[in-house]
């Protein structure tokens, strides 16, 4: 059995100093172009700024802590049956579907710019409102009704 392939570091943004904006900037770039990614986020920070008035990583930051799931659901074949089972999810993980659901959500909005889409989505999280929190309470709603089967998880693997 091979050893597991080491994590890599990701890189902070050069203007917040942030590894989770720098984490948003690589969800968002297409086809390489990593400084039209940096326009956009940047683009919607200072959106939120001039909308809001109030510190836009503060924004950002509970927006993501808003979206950030605590349980999901795994596909697990049992006997023949497929079983939903929730498990709980790990730092890393949270960040990462954070971020891909509030780009998905930002990504579905409609007649705006993409930094205006994210911009709208962050202040939307942060209220908790919008379809990134949408997307977090259907997952959490599929693991609650699932928990029946939650035994299945913790089952040893032969």
């Amino acid at each position: 059995m091979r050893r597991p392939t080491p994590k890599r570091k990701s890189l902070a943004d050069p203007k917040y100093k942030s590894i989770s904006i720098g984490k948003c900037i690589n969800y968002i770039m297409k086809g390489g172009k990593k400084s039209t990614a940096q326009a956009v986020v940047y683009g919607s920070l200072d959106v939120i700024k001039e909308k809001t008035g109030k510190d836009p990583l503060d924004v950002y930051d509970l927006a993501l802590k808003n979206v950030s799931p605590d349980v999901e659901v795994k596909s697990r074949r049992v006997g023949g049956a497929n079983y939903q089972i929730p498990i709980s999810v790990t730092g890393s993980r949270k960040l990462s579907l954070a971020l891909r659901w509030l780009i998905e959500a930002a990504n579905q909005r409609k007649g705006m710019p993409m930094k205006e889409k994210l911009a709208a989505e962050l202040m939307d999280a942060a209220d908790k409102t919008g379809s990134a929190m949408k997307k977090k309470e259907t997952v959490y709603k599929m693991a609650e009704s699932n928990r029946a089967f939650a035994h299945f998880g913790r089952a040893r693997r032969k």
